[in-house]
């Protein structure tokens, strides 16, 4: 499977087409959305094109240009969100972070984003923003983002262990407490966070988990202190 965002070009039917999905191994069509814009990297948006959602992957297929189609599998998706601030972007879209097959890629240079370079090198796309012309569906499709997302979770690598979930009594923070320095490593499967959807990336979460652990910590040693100021005080009083 390719990593990272690429050219699709699979199209049947007349007019623009649709895309050819990989229904032998049971992708499934499950959104499509009319008149949406895509901006890649730092470029300007696209004409409007047809999105369509699936049971696996992200494409945008061009209405002007058979030839002109970008695709992203959820796998690639590190994070999407709905973005409605004018100061982060210009009009209300879909804000999505993708994964390249580098661990580590050079900022996006100025020569493969911007408007006057003549190919686009997706290798190094970090970024990607879907703007519908009707703001008011962004909403429909960030839970169908969601949605298909959890249907691709990240693979488990051999030696990890499964059932991990975001679920948490007070009794379990307390056991993690005691576990110290395991406490970050049972939280690297976190799905979530506070602004959309991630499928990595997940330090808010350990930062939010530890913060709760510490609160517990801080409460368990004012009882202590409150426990000791009242063992002094009947001592006093004898």
């Amino acid at each position: 499977m390719a990593v990272g965002l690429r050219h699709f070009t699979a199209r049947a039917g007349n007019g623009s087409g649709e895309p050819i999905l990989d229904t032998d191994n049971g992708e499934e069509l499950v959104h499509v959305q009319p008149s949406v814009s895509v901006a890649v990297g730092d470029r300007a948006p696209e004409s409007p094109g047809t999105l369509y959602i699936t049971t696996r992957q992200v494409i945008w297929l061009s209405e002007l240009d058979r030839e002109k189609g970008y695709a992203v599998y959820f796998l690639s998706l590190s994070l999407h969100a709905v973005s409605r601030d004018p100061e982060a972007y210009p009009s209300p879209c879909i804000y999505t972070q993708i994964e390249t097959e580098a661990d580590e890629v050079e900022d996006e240079s100025k020569d493969s984003d911007s408007e006057c370079s003549e190919v686009l090198d997706l290798s190094k796309i970090r970024e990607m923003r879907f703007i519908p012309s009707d703001a008011n569906q962004l909403d429909t499709l960030f839970q169908v983002f969601c949605e298909c997302a959890e249907l691709n979770p990240e693979p488990i690598e051999e030696g990890e262990e499964e059932g991990h979930n975001w679920i948490f009594s007070a009794d379990q923070l307390e056991d993690e407490a005691g576990a110290g320095d395991d406490v970050e490593w049972h939280f690297s499967q976190n799905p979530t966070n506070t602004i959309g959807h991630s499928n990595g990336h997940h330090d808010l979460a350990s930062s939010v988990l530890e913060l709760q652990i510490n609160d517990q910590r801080f409460e368990d040693a004012e009882e202590m202190e409150q426990d000791s100021d009242t063992g002094h005080h009947h001592q006093s009083q004898q």
